[in-house]
């Protein structure tokens, strides 16, 4: 069966599609935003996205000399913290399935003069490239909710981790405090799209990116998701009251 012959239905954002359907609007959202994504971010957590980013890199499971992968590496931001804490002979491979996505990451870290010890590889999480043990760490930010099969994904990511070592995923969750949601709602879902128009010229993807948040998977669901593909003394961490969270798991 190919994959325009698949039956199964998904979402995509609040629409339900078919699974080859989502796989190619997902593609059209990130061709889209790829110049803008640092921006993109900017407008969805003003601006607090790169003190998230810093924590998780500061904090993962590193060690001079290791291999990380980056899933969904988007522009590199992710790969560029880790490579910092890897020393001279530590790699990141960065992988991403949008090709515009991939090159963009390439680009900004060549301008920044970063080339040693980062490599750039096209892939669905889905279905891993690389052999079984491969990395000391995987990690995901911001990219797992717009994963068609979550739960391929974080086998895969088991799978080509080594004994002992972490994955962990940092994704926008569900916020905490009732207080705070409606207006939390009221900038994903009005300020969020019009903002996206005025700085990118692009209202819908803008709009998806928000509700793709809204039907990501809050933070215990996610967490016994990484439990049922394998992964052992799972925990997860709020941060900025549920509006992410960054989720670890350990290959036994």
């Amino acid at each position: 069966m190919s994959a325009s012959d698949d039956p199964r239905t998904t979402h995509f954002g609040y629409r339900e599609v078919s699974v080859a359907e989502k796989r190619r609007l997902v593609g059209q959202v990130f061709s889209s935003v790829a110049g803008s994504y640092d921006l993109m971010n900017d407008l969805m957590s003003l601006g607090i996205h790169r003190a998230w980013k810093r924590y998780f890199a500061a904090t993962a499971q590193v060690r001079r000399g290791g291999r990380v992968l980056d899933l969904a590496g988007g522009t590199g931001d992710i790969a560029a913290l880790l490579r910092d804490r890897l020393g001279p002979d530590g790699e990141v491979v960065l992988g991403d399935i949008n090709a515009q996505m991939l090159r963009t990451g390439r680009d900004r870290m060549t301008d920044r003069g970063r080339v040693r010890g980062l490599r750039y590889v096209q892939c669905n999480a889905e279905a891993l490239p690389f052999p079984d043990a491969s990395f000391d760490l995987v990690t995901i930010a911001f990219g797992l909710r717009n994963v068609t099969d979550k739960d391929a994904a974080l086998r895969e990511m088991l799978r080509v981790l080594k004994v002992g070592g972490q994955a962990r995923v940092l994704e926008f969750s569900q916020v905490k405090a009732e207080w705070f949601r409606p207006i939390y709602d009221f900038h994903s879902f009005q300020v969020l799209p019009r903002l996206g128009r005025l700085f990118a010229g692009d209202e819908d993807s803008y709009r998806y990116l928000a509700e793709s948040i809204r039907k990501h998977p809050p933070q215990e669901e996610l967490k016994a998701m990484l439990e049922a593909a394998g992964f052992a003394r799972v925990r997860y961490r709020n941060l900025s009251g549920g509006i992410v969270a960054i989720h670890d798991g350990w290959k036994a």
